[in-house]
């Protein structure tokens, strides 16, 4: 067993079967039941505004709502969870997550289905999604496996995106909506059990502690945040969640709209997962040969030229399924080397805090992609303008990357008395 799981509990034989590998594949189970059923919301949008006469608009504002307090709590249940340990801060994201399902299940007004699919959902994700998976990882497994780890743990977000949106569609078509909700309710809280293997202990304080360990939050959000490489990152991140956002929820619709099959835009949508699941594999392992900072700005320009080539030419199933590859496979990969940055400059101390703060600019992106992608249809009856906005947005993080510069911050090596 590596050093740093046998440091957590040395004298502890009950927690031998944690060994590396069990730690990969329960946060990756996790990652993928997190990850699945929100990435699938899209495809209630039509059933239930059809059913309770809502706009697009509506259902767009509690997926926004659902997005931005992701974001907000993430930095909170990442600052819970390095002090406190990782397990009760998943144990109380799955209970949130799946009663945010159920009680969407059982929405009939717009302010229900904002604390449901928004509210309880947002800070469900927060504390039980793949961005702890992540800092878990950093945390346990030794540094020769985190790069590969990471970029699985990611992976596995979007094999719940390519498992659950298929299974989403036909769960729809045969039983209805509300038992679709029902069943990715109850399927959330089998991240309780897999989260044992990845519980994290509490904080304590050491006479021998580094400088880096004996940080406050306070400081290290001071230095992060004082530190133009992080902003710059933070910054850019902003257009992935944008860009996700507006993509997951709003592209099922807009497929339809141009004549599409609802099947078909389930299978675009999963397209998006599989191919995820290649592309964050191979950020995850080339990270450790290639700077981060260019890796960061050939995925933004890719997705660029994507979204410009799909919204130029017509759109036919064989278009949307390729648009739905080619964006999987920059999909989620941003979010390996941005967490690896934020720990190559920070340290593991305080990482899923710090990469929490980062979380909050991509899923303020993510609220605006979503909520505008309601307002300009329900005004303009189109997302064209969405559309170039996110050209935009993929063009700038590109450059906005590039100036990052990827070492550790320098800190003052404290005197003896």
């Amino acid at each position: 067993m590596s050093t740093q799981i046998g440091e957590l509990a040395p004298a502890s034989r009950s927690l031998n079967w944690r060994t590396p590998a069990v730690i990969i594949l329960c946060g990756c189970a996790i990652g993928m039941l997190g990850f699945g059923p929100r990435s699938a919301l899209g495809f209630f949008v039509q059933p239930m505004s059809n059913e309770f006469s809502w706009g697009r608009d509506v259902f767009g504002l509690a997926i926004a709502v659902q997005n931005l307090l992701w974001g907000l709590g993430q930095p909170f249940a990442g600052a819970v969870a390095d002090r406190f340990g990782l397990f009760r801060v998943m144990c109380v994201g799955a209970l949130l997550y799946a009663g945010g399902l159920l009680l969407m299940r059982y929405s009939s007004t717009p302010l229900s289905l904002d604390l449901g699919a928004g509210v309880m959902i947002g800070f469900g994700l927060a504390g039980c999604s793949f961005n702890l998976v992540l800092s878990a990882f950093s945390k346990l497994l030794p540094a020769e496996k985190r790069g590969l780890a990471l970029g699985a743990g990611t992976a596995a977000g979007s094999f719940g995106q390519f498992l659950f949106a298929p299974i989403g569609v036909a769960l729809i078509d045969n039983f209805g909506w509300q038992q679709a909700l029902s069943v990715f309710g109850f399927l959330m809280l089998l991240i309780i059990p897999l989260s044992l293997a990845l519980s994290t202990p509490p904080v304590t304080s050491a006479s021998s502690a580094t400088p880096a360990d004996d940080q406050t939050i306070t400081k290290a959000l001071a230095e992060a945040f004082g530190h133009r490489s992080y902003v710059l990152l933070v910054l850019g991140f902003f257009t992935c969640g944008f860009q996700l956002a507006f993509i997951t929820v709003h592209l099922p619709a807009f497929l339809v709209d141009r004549g599409i099959s609802t099947q078909t835009g389930g299978w675009v949508i999963a397209a998006i997962g599989l191919f995820n699941i290649i592309g964050s594999l191979s950020v995850g392992y080339l990270q450790n040969y290639l700077p981060k900072r260019y890796i960061l700005s050939t995925i933004y320009f890719t997705r660029a030229l994507a979204t410009l080539a799909f919204i130029t030419f017509p759109i036919t199933p064989f278009s949307a399924i390729a648009f739905g590859a080619i964006s999987g496979l920059t999909w989620l990969s941003t979010v390996p080397p941005t967490s690896a940055l934020v720990a190559l400059m920070f340290g593991t101390r305080w990482l899923a805090t710090l990469y929490g703060f980062a979380f909050v600019s991509h899923q303020v992106g993510g609220f605006l992609g979503v909520w505008l992608g309601g307002i300009v249809f329900e005004k303009f009856g189109s997302y064209t303008p969405i559309w170039w906005l996110s050209i935009l947005f993929g063009v700038l993080s590109a450059l906005i990357n590039l100036p990052i510069v990827e070492k550790p911050v320098q800190r003052a090596v404290a005197q003896p008395a």
